[in-house]
């Protein structure tokens, strides 16, 4: 009876198209860096599989019978298709079309997404950029259903079992506007810094306090945090429209137009900035040519 081709083995397909291509069992054999025995062995195995001779022997060879023939075709285009599953696919970011989501808050997407949609306008402009906000709650099941790509957050927010890199550490600097009455002497006592009126940003419900608050503890002191806002990009606007002042991270401070920037009066510990990606896509060409390209950026000096 014959076989079920679903159920064959490729190697057997393989060798049918060699014996096709070649008409003659000894240079099969050596095509296919096989012993003469095997190859005839494996044309038995052909013949019972087709219930076809597929060859007849002549003084000049063996020439395929009119079943074998009309398998040639189909059996190179399915040896071909197995090819092309088998190679790593290529990637060639001029040409290549993609969409990437990311999850970053609103300092990562100026910080991070920004320069990186700068460099790929550049240089692979098929690729698009969707950024959602950061759910922790959601961040493995959205991984894992593919509803994001890249998460840009810190080490101690990111969930165990992903793949992760450290972009770059971060650290503050005290911004205000640049004519407020402190920014002309170009520093701030931790006195005069303790005295005025504060803005920060706070993820958490609006909460007072943040990593400045944790280090004035510290030393034993206090300050007063009259406005808390839960995004950086507002932030600018309300220091150039009044006297408060904020600890920011560098990277936003230095896009901020009309604003002044001074050293912090005390030691604020920075933070880590880090991309994280699920297996599930840590092997596409398309996804790691961007995080490479993000790395590549991250290292660039600011």
């Amino acid at each position: 009876m014959p076989t079920d081709i679903r159920q064959m083995d490729l190697n057997l397909l393989k060798t049918l198209d060699v014996l096709l291509d070649e008409r003659n069992v000894t240079r099969a054999a050596q095509r296919l860096a096989l012993t003469q025995p095997a190859v005839s062995g494996m044309l038995t195995r052909l013949r019972d599989s087709f219930d076809d001779p597929l060859f007849v022997r002549t003084q000049r060879g063996i020439v395929p019978t009119l079943r074998a023939l009309a398998l040639a075709a189909p059996v190179k285009q399915l040896l071909g298709d197995v090819e092309g599953m088998l190679k790593p696919p290529t990637f060639q970011p001029a040409t290549a079309c993609a969409t990437l989501t990311f999850a970053a808050t609103d300092y990562a997407l100026r910080a991070v997404v920004v320069p990186l949609m700068t460099m790929l306008r550049q240089q692979a402009p098929g690729i698009r950029v969707a950024v959602v906000a950061v759910d922790h709650g959601r961040l493995q099941t959205q991984f894992e259903q593919g509803d994001i790509d890249i998460a840009l957050l810190t080490p101690e927010t990111t969930p165990p079992d992903l793949h992760s890199h450290v972009l770059f550490q971060e650290s503050y600097v005290c911004v205000m506007r640049a004519g407020h009455p402190d920014a002309v002497s170009g520093r701030l006592s931790l006195d005069r810094f303790c005295a005025l009126d504060h803005a920060l940003v706070s993820y958490s419900n609006g909460g007072f306090t943040g990593a400045t608050d944790r280090a004035l503890a510290d030393l034993g002191l206090t300050r007063r945090v009259a406005l808390a806002v839960n995004s950086f990009l507002v932030l600018p606007d309300i220091l150039r429209s009044n006297d408060l002042i904020a600890i920011v991270p560098r990277r936003l401070a230095r896009h901020a137009e009309g604003l002044v920037t001074l050293a912090p009066p005390l030691a604020i510990p920075g933070f880590s900035k880090t991309a994280v990606w699920h297996e599930r896509t840590h092997r596409d060409p398309a996804q790691r040519w961007v995080r490479e390209t993000l790395f590549t950026l991250s290292q660039t000096p600011d």
